[in-house]
């Protein structure tokens, strides 16, 4: 290591190997402090920001920061800043040419930041993709899927795609889709469906359950049962009303039959005979 300084020092010079090593130490100073002082400013404003928020500012005064010793550390050198602004402006202009999507994704990624359709720690759907949203950087955003996979969405396409927030509002709605056998009394089968509402403990009182006869099936009466919870409930609503549903019906002998089909041949007609091979139904038609 010393006879590498002495090298320094014979190839450079003993003031400008001094210049060399100031600009380093200062820069790498300058992180240090970037680093802390961010850190320090986002605990400081926990309780007043969102999570969206805090990166932001983090990272805005970071780089700030960085940006203000980096050019210390060239001043320190003798770098005429005149110069290099100019080199970096041209520099800038090439960039944008050479890379038109990502200069795209920057300015998405603004319109993102603005409008904030979403924050870190969101859940979201974009198109076939559902997750927790990690990061909203100026070029992607990055998303963590249920199944725990890591991906990143240009910002481009963020802003032209259908986005779902699912954890906008404080509540959602569970929307359940019913079918009871024809015989049944559709009066009876709301009551029995409003007291497996009443009587689970996750589903909300107000908004209130909903009751919607749907329409004549092919082999059912159909209902679209909604019931509404917390958005921290939502899975374990679905899941566990859905079990108690099953369990209300069979003890209210209600029937929640299979499709089935029923042929005729209209009324002047036979009808078709029908016999058991090996336990299978085949129509006496058959050959």
């Amino acid at each position: 290591m010393q006879k590498e300084v002495s090298e320094m020092v014979g190839l450079f010079g003993a003031e400008r190997v001094l210049e060399i090593l100031r600009a380093v130490v200062i820069v790498l100073v300058g992180l240090v402090v970037a680093r802390l002082v961010s850190s320090a400013v986002v605990k400081l404003l926990k309780n007043r920001v969102t999570n969206h928020e805090g990166l932001l500012i983090r990272r805005g005064i970071f780089y700030a920061l960085s940006g203000l010793f980096l050019v210390t550390g060239l001043h320190q050198m003798g770098f005429n800043l005149g110069v290099l602004l100019g080199a970096a402006g041209i520099l800038s202009v090439a960039v944008g040419f050479a890379s038109q999507t990502s200069a795209s994704n920057l300015i998405s990624g603004l319109f993102l930041l603005v409008e904030r359709p979403f924050s870190i720690g969101d859940l979201v759907r974009v198109e076939d993709v559902t997750g927790e949203v990690l990061s909203v950087d100026l070029l992607s955003v990055k998303i963590r899927t249920f199944d725990n996979l890591y991906v990143r969405i240009p910002n481009e396409t963020l802003v032209k795609a259908v986005v779902t927030t699912l954890t906008k509002f404080p509540i959602r709605r569970i929307d359940l889709q019913v079918g009871v056998a024809y015989k049944e009394d559709l009066e009876r089968v709301r009551e029995v469906l409003l007291k497996v509402a009443d009587r689970n403990p996750l589903c909300l009182e107000e908004p209130p359950p909903l009751f919607i006869f749907q329409g004549f099936g092919d082999s059912s009466l159909n209902i679209q049962f909604s019931v509404w919870a917390k958005r921290e409930n939502f899975l374990a609503l679905k899941t566990s009303i859905q079990f108690e549903i099953k369990q209300a019906f069979d003890a209210a002998n209600i029937e929640i039959p299979f499709p089935h089909i029923t042929f005729y041949t209209g009324s002047m007609t036979d009808p078709l005979p029908i016999r058991v091979v090996n336990g299978n139904a085949v129509s006496g038609q058959e050959t």
